[in-house]
């Protein structure tokens, strides 16, 4: 027969299972969802939670902010070129009860609800506009995913479109297009810079026109310039009208 002291080592033993069900303990940024008897008591925490053995369930829940990553989706454009592109979404559970209560697995539910809009908002947009206006369309599938989490007590704080996977032959014609944009940029600033230079030389021959002197000293300026570099063979123009008193004495000794 069982003695005094197997019994009472029975009930300790009975008393500290009964009282490790009972009592939990949250951290600052978890909530106890509790359920009595399958209806829901509420959110609780954080701290030390006592619940009734047996007839109390609770389940816990993060109320930290999830960073995830959406997978690669495939998405045509709505200028027909294949993509791969892929998303982070920052949200965090700020209502405990609905994000049990309401969805089933809050998180996959959230990651498929995130693929699914991410196909469908790009592929509403032009190629152009998903490399030239991502913070535009990061915004509108911020705002949407948001919206359609709100009912699981889920707040989406961020959307952001990670990587965009162009085909190698759309890879190259935007490699052209780059290249053929660089040089008519290159061209404009050359065709600015002669208007400018013509205009200045407009205006110095307009200057020159009207002072003979001006004229005598840019043709010695000339000169000097000619002079100091390094040819072998120099040639130096010379006006026509200091040779025409020589013409016309040759001239005249061919007369006599």
């Amino acid at each position: 027969m069982p003695d005094l002291a197997t019994y009472f080592g029975i009930i300790i033993l009975f008393i500290i299972i009964i009282l490790s069900s009972a009592i939990r303990i949250l951290r600052e940024y978890e909530r106890g969802v509790v359920f009595r008897l399958g209806r829901l008591i509420g959110a609780k925490g954080p701290g030390l939670i006592l619940l009734i053995p047996v007839v109390d369930r609770m389940v816990r829940v993060s109320l930290r902010t999830v960073v995830m990553d959406v997978p690669p989706q495939d998405i045509i454009t709505k200028d027909n070129v294949s993509l791969k592109v892929n998303a982070v979404v920052y949200f965090r559970v700020v209502q405990a009860e609905k994000a049990i209560v309401e969805v089933e697995r809050y998180l996959e539910a959230t990651s498929q609800l995130s693929q699914t809009t991410l196909r469908s908002v790009l592929g509403q947009s032009q190629l152009d506009e998903l490399l030239a206006e991502r913070d535009q369309i990061n915004r509108q599938l911020q705002t949407i995913i948001d919206h359609q989490t709100e009912p699981w007590g889920i707040k989406v704080s961020n959307v952001e479109v990670k990587h965009v996977d162009l085909p190698p032959e759309m890879q190259r014609a935007m490699a052209k297009q780059a290249e053929a944009e660089r040089e008519r940029r290159a061209k404009i600033i050359h065709a600015e810079g002669e208007f400018q230079a013509s205009h200045k030389l407009r205006e110095a021959a307009d200057v020159i026109s009207g002072n003979p002197t001006a004229l005598q000293l840019r043709y010695l300026q000339t000169l000097t310039e000619v002079a100091s570099e390094k040819n072998s063979t120099t040639i130096f123009p010379v006006p026509i009208d200091l040779l025409r008193p020589f013409i016309e004495m040759i001239e005249k000794k061919k007369e006599e």
